[in-house]
């Protein structure tokens, strides 16, 4: 199975694009984050034939979606959100005993607060998937550099926004004991393994960025990951897609 998640930074701007990765990658999951559209306002090209879709966005801000091959469920799964969600930030459906979410955490820079919450309540949420017995995999934009492994050197700031003590706190309680960062997992001592680059100085060709978008998955699905890609030539987002592969279980 692959799994595939993106910040698209705006899925009119990326409509080609998003076409392009479909038709090249035929993810059997593809999870999309910050669309800034309403579901009226997404190009229909970037449903693809072969997959069930829910858009979930707002007009210019925010968004996500999910898409889910139809050859893995000819039924089309129950798209939900949960009670937590908050600016269209998060679309889940469950494949089976597994629970596939895409999620964009706040930025946190014009409400701190929230995405304190947000993080609080996203790791409530995962314990009780996973207290349920379900598997997850959690996917997209969080919006946090875990360790300052994840920045690169010239562009870490102490208590700057996505790098904070707290913050990172945070991310470390989400995943708790129930939940493996796959990337990381797989590459433990990559110190050029980023995921977002800002968009000036050439930042991204010379790969001095910030790992913001993540794979999270529960123990069991976790050890199913032979790979866990960040494509970072492909697109001009300033996130890159990163691709999961599993193995049959």
């Amino acid at each position: 199975m692959k799994i595939a998640t993106w910040n698209v930074n705006g899925i009119r701007a990326r409509q080609a694009q998003v076409c392009e990765f479909l038709e090249r990658e035929r993810p059997d999951v593809l999870c999309l984050q910050e669309l800034k559209a309403e579901r009226s306002q997404v190009p229909a090209e970037c449903a693809g034939s072969d997959y069930h879709v829910y858009w979930h966005g707002a007009r210019a801000y925010s968004g996500v979606s999910l898409h889910i091959r139809k050859a893995l469920m000819p039924d089309a799964p129950k798209f939900s959100h949960p009670e937590f969600d908050m600016e269209c930030r998060i679309v889940e459906a469950a494949m089976g005993n597994l629970v596939v979410a895409s999620v964009y955490v706040p930025n946190g820079g014009k409400n701190f607060d929230d995405k304190i919450a947000f993080m609080h309540r996203l790791s409530k949420w995962t314990r009780e998937v996973h207290r349920s017995g379900r598997e997850l995999l959690l996917c997209g934009d969080i919006n946090i550099t875990r360790t300052e492994l994840d920045v690169h050197p010239k562009e870490r700031k102490p208590n700057v926004i996505g790098q904070r003590w707290d913050e990172r706190e945070l991310f470390e309680e989400l995943l708790g004991a129930h939940l493996v960062d796959v990337g990381r997992a797989l590459d433990p001592d990559n110190p050029n393994l980023f995921t977002w680059w800002a968009p000036w100085r050439n930042l991204r060709q010379r790969n001095i960025g910030w790992r913001l978008d993540y794979v999270l998955a529960t123990p069991l699905t976790a050890a199913r990951a032979s790979s866990c890609v960040v494509q970072r030539e492909f697109g001009t987002s300033d996130h890159a897609p990163v691709v999961l592969a599993l193995r049959a279980g």
